[in-house]
Formats: structure tokens, C-alpha cells, sequence
């Protein structure tokens, strides 16, 4: 398939800036896949979109503040760094801008000295391996010095970094929030609980490949990023006995999605403990072997993120439904609007 057929036009005034105030207030799209029916409800709305039986199943990562600014040593040369995952102890694969400013050896320092970073290895576009020193604990130095990664369409700086989380975030070590879990509070999850809906948690830590343009014209010629994901027996066993009583999973997220997909495609379409990197990439046409309906945002223009649910709901009912939504001033991307298809 052609990159282009994944393109449409979003007036500018319609991308999120800011998180609602209230996380279930935002409004939901329902794409009814197989009869093409496009519904407009409230999030709170989706209860009555799910039955008894049916499970959820949420990405539990945690979100780094992951941005630093700092400068070189020697020069006093302004410098950021935005740190992708951890490969062992201290030692972290970040991208660097200016890139052409950090060679190896090169020593950063941020907080007045509070975290140093001595560059070990070079990497791809402005990839760079550190080494880092501090004094105490990681996390909290990371906590004072750095700032969400906040998507690049983003322009505002977020006052309070639990909003870039999910209520149910633990596992630290995404670049990027798993957005389509923004849109729940403690309290609806107790909700759908109480109704007999089962609500499971895998691990899939985000990259910012999530937000790399396909920079081919053939999707098909596209090489997706990896991301580390896990999902525990107990998880696999729950959503084993989902599909043996008849049913429904639901994924929150992309995120979810590509965890399932990649498991049931490793383990012959069943759930099986499991842990790994995946790089699965799902564009139309894809057979489904893990889910049944999907929560999600409304995703960039010619994205990988538009073809997974292309491939799900079929690219011209998609494009039908965004139509639709922009038509209806929905709210776009990160902090924007929900979208269920089922």
C-alpha cells in the first residue's frame, strides 16, 4: 500500500495542547467496524459499550521525565539529551542535540553537577551511549533535573507530570505515554470492575519511535522500532479464561495491541507468559489473533499508529470516522479525544 492513502488534512486548531481537566471528560467516537455505524458519546459512555465477561487490558508503563538540559564541560555549549532506555547499571543509549557536539569522551554536566555524562559510543541520527555518575538515587535526581518528552506537535510545557501518566502507571521506562489510558480515573476503572469486566496490565515500554514518520512510500517497506515489553502467567492465564467463557478482549492502546499481537503470533494464537522486544508492525491487510475491539486516540497523518487501526477497522471506514471527527471538532492526538472501535 501507498504511504498516501494514510493522509488526510488536520486543521491546526484541533491538536491537543493541554490535557483536559478532568481525564473522563473527553468525548469518544464509536466506530462500529462491521455495520460502518459512527456513534458520538462521552468516555464516561464507554460502559455501556462493554459486557460482562469482556476484559481490558491497560499498559502499566510509567512515563521518565527523560529531557535534560545540560552543558559540556569543556566549552560551556548548551546541550539535550532525552534518554531512550538503559542497556546495563548506569549506562543509558539518549539522543544529543547539537549531535555533532558530543564525540566520544565528551563530558556533559546538568544541575550544577549534580548528574554527569561521559559520552562511551555513538549511534544513528544523533543516537549517543552515556555513562553516567551522580551521587544518591536515579530516579529522584531524574525526578528534580528533567522534564517530560512531551510529542513534538506539543508546544506547551506540562505544569504537572502526573498528567502525562496514566492512574495505573508503575513500571518505569517509556519515552512516551500509552495517550488512550490518559482518559481513566481510579473510579471508572472500579465501574467497569463492578459490572464483571476484567481489567489486566501488560508492560510495553514506549519509544519514541512511536512518533518517527514512515519515510517510505511502500508501508510495506518500513522497519518499525523495537520496544521492550512483558506480559506476567497471571495476565496470560485471565486472558486465556476471557477467551474460553466467550469473552471480548479489549486493548487500551496501540501499545497493548502490538504487546497481544506479538504474543499470540509467538505462541500458535495463544497467551503465554512472555517477555521480549518486538518490533511487529500491523497494517492492513493483518488477521488479528489476540483482540477484539480497541480504545485508542486519533493518530498523525501517515503514521504507523493510523494503519494498526486501518488494519482493525478497515482504512476506509477510518478515514470515514475522521472525517467525521474533525468534522465535529474532536480533540487530536496525545491529549485529545477517544476513539472505540469494536
Amino acid at each position: 500500500m501507498n504511504i498516501e492513502d494514510f493522509d488526510f488534512n488536520l486543521p491546526e486548531e484541533l491538536i491537543a495542547q493541554t490535557p483536559l481537566k478532568d481525564r473522563t471528560a473527553s468525548r469518544m467516537l464509536v466506530l462500529q467496524h462491521q455495520t460502518k455505524k459512527v456513534e458520538h458519546k462521552q468516555f464516561t459512555d464507554i460502559k455501556n459499550y462493554l459486557k460482562k465477561d469482556d476484559c481490558l487490558v491497560l499498559n502499566d508503563t510509567r512515563v521518565l521525565p527523560a529531557r535534560l538540559y545540560g552543558t559540556k564541560q569543556d566549552t560551556g555549549a548548551n546541550v539535550e539529551v532525552l534518554l531512550l532506555h538503559q542497556q546495563e547499571a548506569d549506562t543509558w543509549e539518549v539522543l544529543v542535540k547539537p549531535a555533532k557536539k558530543v564525540n566520544i569522551g565528551a563530558v556533559i554536566v546538568f544541575g550544577d553537577g549534580k548528574l554527569r555524562a561521559t559520552c562511551v559510543g555513538l549511534k544513528d541520527h544523533g543516537g549517543r551511549i552515556l555513562q553516567l555518575e551522580y551521587d544518591g538515587f536515579f530516579n529522584q535526581i531524574l525526578d528534580e533535573l528533567g522534564e517530560m518528552p512531551l510529542p513534538p506537535y506539543i508546544k506547551k510545557q506540562l505544569p504537572e507530570k502526573e498528567r502525562y501518566q496514566t492512574v495505573y502507571a508503575t513500571e518505569e521506562g517509556s519515552a512516551a505515554a500509552p495517550t488512550a489510558g490518559l482518559h481513566f480515573t481510579n473510579e471508572l476503572l472500579d465501574d467497569i470492575r463492578s459490572m464483571g469486566v476484567s481489567i489486566e496490565f501488560i508492560t510495553l515500554h514506549v519509544g519514541l519511535g512511536t512518533f518517527r514518520p514512515v519515510s517510505t512510500d511502500r508501508i510495506e517497506e518500513h522497519k518499525m522500532h523495537a520496544e521492550f515489553y512483558h506480559m506476567s502467567k497471571e495476565t496470560a492465564d485471565a486472558l486465556s479464561s476471557v477467551r474460553a467463557n466467550g469473552g471480548r478482549i479489549i486493548t487500551v492502546g496501540t501499545t497493548s495491541t502490538r504487546t497481544l499481537e506479538t504474543i499470540a503470533r509467538d505462541n500458535g494464537g495463544k497467551f503465554a507468559e512472555s517477555s521480549g522486544w518486538t518490533d511487529i508492525f500491523i497494517y492492513p491487510p493483518y488477521d488479528f489473533q489476540a483482540i477484539d475491539g480497541l480504545i485508542t486516540n486519533f493518530h498523525l497523518p501517515k503514521s504507523t499508529l493510523i494503519m494498526m487501526v486501518s488494519a482493525l477497522a478497515g482504512r476506509e471506514n477510518i478515514m470515514h470516522a475522521y472525517q467525521e471527527a474533525i468534522k465535529e471538532r474532536y480533540r487530536f492526538f496525545s491529549f485529545g479525544d477517544a476513539m472505540l472501535i469494536l
